[in-house]
């Protein structure tokens, strides 16, 4: 096994969360494996996520620790990213890195396009996404056609260029069965050493 550099965004708003535990668990793993790691935490981020106008002219420069996420992710081969469903997405704090971070000359090219679509710039890297969730997994696909899954691996990360992005999800995150934890933790170490 080759070993990789891997991003980790821990993308839950709070200081403490599953989503933080799965993840330490997953560096962990993947740093006994010999993957050198590095992660950032949501919480402690200090940005303001809001796009603002809404055009790629006169967008707000980022602020230190915007710089440092599109810099790790850039740095990167693999990007891991975990959040809980809100509402149907990812929380909006986590959006709010992409919205501001994922700019014309860092994430895409809209000087050299494709049947009208921008050019990725962030290609040869993957992803994993992991997914807390109280919706059931049948759920999430037959009623509402994964739109997470959709939204995050085709409209952001592969917009990008970053892919393929597989996910992880876990449902019934606020009130887990007995032994659900452990075992979650067990297949996120299973990536984590696999670097995948």
């Amino acid at each position: 096994m080759t070993p990789k550099r891997i991003f980790i965004l821990d993308g839950h708003p709070a200081a403490q969360s599953l989503s933080r535990g799965l993840l330490q668990t997953y560096a962990d793993r993947a740093r006994a494996a010999g993957h050198e790691v590095r992660i950032a935490h949501l919480h402690d981020l200090t940005f303001d996520p809001d796009f603002g106008a809404g055009n790629y002219e006169n967008w707000k420069p980022l602020e230190p620790d915007l710089e440092h996420v599109l810099a790790q992710i850039e740095w990167s081969e693999h990007l891991v990213l975990a959040f809980p469903l809100w509402w149907g997405a990812m929380p909006a704090r986590l959006k709010g890195v992409f919205d501001r971070a994922f700019l014309p000359g860092r994430a895409f090219d809209t000087r050299v396009t494709k049947m009208g679509m921008p050019t990725p710039m962030l290609g040869g890297r993957t992803a994993r996404v992991i997914v807390t969730s109280d919706t059931p997994i049948w759920f999430l696909r037959l009623v509402y056609g994964n739109a997470v899954l959709r939204q995050t691996r085709g409209q952001i990360l592969g917009f990008a260029g970053i892919k393929p992005t597989r996910f992880t999800l876990f449902s019934g995150a606020s009130a887990p069965k007995p032994g659900a934890v452990d075992r979650w933790m067990k297949r996120i170490a299973r990536l984590g050493t696999a670097g995948a």
